[in-house]
């Protein structure tokens, strides 16, 4: 029989394989333990061949902005944090709505680096639900496009049930490869902070043109998906409180990961679309698995 050392040594070998398969079975969130935020999974195809609509899974629009105007709708939106974020300062400049999209800028100007990021924290927020933008990922390494959900609460104690998680539906890390792009859960910000560790989609052509990402929020899961494609369930983490959207153009904290970009470069949204169906709460807490 082997010792533990040597265990462990064949399940670290053996979980990038097992990972990497779409019908991979259930993974308990405690085998991996503390490791940094940006930990990543490898990548993987979609759980089902089959692509879903948020009204096949019993929803219905709620709230959507479709970007038709001239410039942020502020019953809607504001932007979000000005001032510096890691090698990037968030700036109205940084913002534009044309040509019925959302457009997230990337440039330098004066010595700084401006990025767009908006949210709709105050305006409109939301527990459970179907949530989906149509977006157009950034061209360069570095910095990188998101979707994500955050809970105004989040820094404020360690259950995420009652204080909520920073659910990222979609991160797009070039640097990952052209045709892959990242969900993340993160809770408990402090010294305690947990996360699922970056799980990676591989969907081909992802980074041309413009495709779906979405995320299924329910009192027992996360599922994110891609173009309609169902990639990861996510039982850890849950979120049971309303949470506020944003979109954001994201820069590093290490001036050598933007030795590849490109500026000015543009993360563009077509629409974001919300959805809900009909349901009691259900709330579940304790432990919980990613798939």
């Amino acid at each position: 029989m082997m010792n533990s050392r040597e265990n462990r040594k064949r399940f670290l070998r053996a979980a990038p394989r097992i990972l990497s398969l779409a019908t991979a079975g259930t993974i308990a969130f405690g085998l991996w333990g503390p490791s940094r935020c940006m930990a990543q999974r490898p990548p993987r195809g979609p759980m089902s061949s089959v692509r879903q609509t948020p009204e096949q899974l019993g929803y219905k629009l709620v709230w959507e902005d479709q970007f038709t105007g001239r410039a942020l709708d502020p019953r809607k939106w504001a932007v979000r944090g000005v001032g510096p974020r890691r090698l990037g300062f968030v700036s109205p400049e940084a913002v534009k709505v044309e040509n019925g999209c959302l457009k997230l800028l990337a440039f330098k100007k004066d010595g700084r680096l401006l990025v767009g990021a908006v949210g709709t924290q105050g305006r409109f927020m939301s527990r459970y639900g179907y949530y989906e933008c149509r977006a157009k990922l950034q061209r360069s390494p570095g910095i990188w496009g998101a979707f994500w959900i955050q809970s105004p609460l989040i820094s404020r104690g360690e259950d995420p049930a009652v204080y909520g998680a920073e659910i990222d539906i979609m991160e797009c890390f070039k640097k990952l490869g052209k045709d892959i792009v990242s969900h993340n859960v993160h809770w408990a910000y402090g010294p305690h902070q947990q996360t699922t560790h970056g799980m990676q989609s591989y969907r081909k052509g992802v980074s041309q043109g413009f495709h779906t990402f979405a995320l299924e929020w329910t009192p027992e899961k996360y599922v994110f998906f891609v173009d309609g494609y169902r990639y990861y369930e996510v039982t850890v983490g849950i979120s049971h409180i309303p949470e506020y959207l944003v979109l954001s153009m994201e820069t590093p904290s290490d001036p050598k990961e933007l030795r590849g970009a490109v500026f000015p470069d543009e993360f563009v949204v077509d629409y974001v679309r919300v959805y809900q169906r009909n349901r009691g709460s259900g709330a579940k807490t304790g432990g919980g698995t990613v798939r």
